[in-house]
């Protein structure tokens, strides 16, 4: 036998062995899925993350045991009670990952999976779905204009794009509120033989989002409703649970400080800076946080974002004036943006430049943003950008004014009031147990 033949022997045979082996890690993970009674994949442009949450809350409250993985600001395991664990990379993601976390983590007993979409790629995004979730529900939060290079020019496209995760015989929820986009992803669904279930926000009342400490969407919260009333969880239940989910390290939180006397509840918003995600902020902000405040918002300019401090130039006239009082400007291109703002209609007494124009001390600005407040409280929103000069000292001064009393998403994961309902009683069974055992003792 010629040594070409013996190689093309070893070859052949190397080849063989790992068909067997990929055959038989196949095999392993989809029992591991099996066993599960809810596999929930979660797709979409925006609110991903959140809504993986969101919906993990809802399924622990409502007695299923779950874990839980998002990739998100942070990648994050989210156990059956909970708590989360940071994911460990040694280089870049891949959507092999899903594979280890189910190897991982769905143990025995664990009774559903929600996992947060990681492939863009429509072939990867079925490959995803058909060989690594297998979900009998997918969530596609919405379809928006992003990762056109991937997934196509056009919100036609980007929807046939995620559409491949749609399951076959399961359920598409979805909180895509454009009706042809939502109908050309029915349509697909029931080319699968599965529903569609439409998460209607206006379904979520003002009081529902009061409980959260954050900014949250009311889309968001109308899917973890949706996919409660399919599963037979009541609303409350569903409400408290996604109250008790710690949310994602990217999302804005709102404090309240005190600045010079005035109550300000800063904002840090300055991750979103489309047009869209901007009025659904700040339209959830004004029903939930708001009411009989003075509104600033800060258009934060950088030199090398020129077109996007031209974009908010334009939408504080035509998009924003109706949700903000004043405007404070920091950062470059001031004398534009002025213009662009007073040119749109947009009242010049409204409007205060404490940006590169005027390069105010952090005291010099902190004086004048009180002084823009009228009354006791305000709403400070930052926008545009993060990194100027002055954005960045008020960012430093908040966070100094808290402390030690920062967020820690781990700790905060563990603190028992977000453990669900299941584990409380059960807490208090072992607690009552525990107080009953000495009393039994001394009658003894």
């Amino acid at each position: 036998m010629s040594a070409s033949e013996v190689g093309l022997l070893v070859l052949a045979a190397v080849t063989l062995a790992l068909i067997i082996y990929w055959k038989y890690t196949a095999s392993v993970h989809h029992r591991r899925l099996e066993q599960l009674d809810v596999r929930i994949h979660v797709n979409g442009i925006r609110g991903k993350s959140s809504v993986t949450r969101l919906v993990a809350g809802v399924l622990r409250e409502g007695g299923f045991i779950t874990v839980a993985k998002t990739t998100g600001s942070a990648a994050r395991v989210i156990g059956t009670t909970g708590e989360e664990t940071p994911i460990r990379r040694l280089g870049a993601a891949t959507i092999i990952e899903q594979v280890d976390i189910v190897r991982d983590h769905v143990r025995h007993g664990v009774e559903a999976l929600v996992i947060e979409c990681m492939a863009v790629r429509p072939q990867y995004q079925q490959y995803a779905q058909d060989y690594m979730v297998r979900s009998d529900i997918t969530i596609i939060t919405n379809v928006r204009e992003d990762h056109q290079e991937e997934m196509g020019e056009t919100l036609e496209e980007i929807a046939d794009s995620m559409a491949r995760t749609i399951p076959s015989n399961g359920v598409l929820i979805t909180a895509e509120d454009r009706d042809g986009i939502r109908e050309r992803l029915r349509r697909t669904a029931e080319e699968r033989g599965s529903s569609t279930l439409y998460a209607d926000a206006s379904i979520v009342r003002d009081e529902d989002m009061r409980g959260f400490g954050h900014i949250e969407f009311k889309s968001n919260v109308a899917v973890g409703l949706a996919v409660a009333e399919y599963l037979g969880i009541s609303r409350d239940k569903a409400i408290t649970g996604m109250w008790k989910t710690v949310p994602d390290v990217g999302v804005v939180r709102l404090k309240t400080y005190d600045v010079l006397g005035k109550k300000i509840t800063w904002v840090p918003m300055f991750a979103a800076n489309d047009r869209e995600s901007v009025i659904l902020a700040l339209k959830q902000l004004q029903t939930t946080h708001a009411e009989s405040s003075s509104v600033i918002g800060i258009l934060n300019n950088r030199q090398d974002r020129g077109r996007r401090a031209e974009l908010f130039g334009a939408m504080v006239p035509n998009d924003l004036s109706g949700y903000l009082d004043k405007v404070v400007t920091m950062g470059a291109y001031e004398d534009a943006v002025t213009s662009m703002m007073t040119a749109g209609g947009f009242p010049r007494e409204r409007i205060l430049n404490l940006g590169d124009t005027v390069r105010p001390s952090l005291d010099q600005m902190l004086e004048a943003i009180a002084g823009l407040v009228e009354g006791d409280h305000g709403v400070l929103i930052g926008m545009v950008n993060i990194h100027t000069e002055q954005a960045e000292m008020l960012i430093h001064y908040f966070s100094e004014c808290d402390g030690d009393d920062g967020v820690d998403e781990l700790a905060a994961s563990r603190e028992p009031h977000r453990a669900p309902l299941a584990m409380l009683r059960l807490r208090a069974a072992q607690h009552a147990i525990a107080s009953a055992a000495p009393r039994s003792r001394n009658v003894a």
